[in-house]
């Protein structure tokens, strides 16, 4: 049984942050972290390109190896500590991404619409889980518009599943995602049945 907060205390919660290879995770999570994150970053080589396709994201010199990690809260309209882990994009990493949600809260899907489909398996893998998650749409410089409900469509999500534009350098911006998913998770979990609902 759970104890009651007392006033101030803060509730502390663990929000996973995934997508595809250079949707801008490690970007995210380092605009919106109260604290200096950890990330485990290495460059980018030429034996990788085999694996790690480069297309749309020519520029990207690093990759995340691991995890990245953060830690972000806020007082209004509740005390809240959110702790974010960042995935690899790799399919090659994918597997480490079960120890990553292992205990989490909620979910963040991040996209690019240069492309959408690197973040398909995100998704798909959060569904599967039965975790709350949002998708938030990385607006790159020079990408081809596209409308959410042409996104949606793409993801083929339910309706349910919040949806929205962010910009992964604002702090402001990516906040604002991590505010949606915990209305998201919250409105979800009232929503559950309970065993005396049975």
């Amino acid at each position: 049984m759970t104890q009651p907060l007392q006033p101030g205390e803060r509730v502390t919660v663990k929000v996973v942050v995934a997508g595809g290879f250079g949707v801008g995770k490690t970007t995210a999570i380092g605009a919106v972290s109260d604290i200096t994150p950890l990330r485990t970053e290495e460059l980018l080589t030429e034996q990788s390109t085999a694996t790690d396709s480069l297309h749309g994201v020519e520029a990207k010199t690093t990759t995340t190896v691991a995890f990245d990690f953060g830690r972000v809260g806020w007082d209004v309209p509740d005390p809240i500590e959110l702790y974010l882990f960042g995935t690899p994009g790799q399919p090659r990493f994918w597997d480490f991404w079960h120890d990553l949600a292992e205990g989490a809260f909620g979910a963040v899907v991040l996209a690019d619409t240069r492309r959408i489909d690197s973040s398909f398996h995100a998704a798909d893998f959060f569904e599967q889980l039965g975790m709350p998650f949002v998708i938030a749409i990385n607006r790159f410089p020079g990408a081809a518009p596209r409308t959410l409900p042409e996104i949606r469509e793409a993801f083929d999500v339910d309706a349910s599943v919040p949806l929205m534009f962010c910009d992964a350098r604002n702090p402001e911006s990516v906040a604002s995602v991590l505010i949606a998913l915990v209305k998201h998770v919250v409105k979800s979990q009232s929503a559950r049945p309970t065993l005396l609902d049975a």
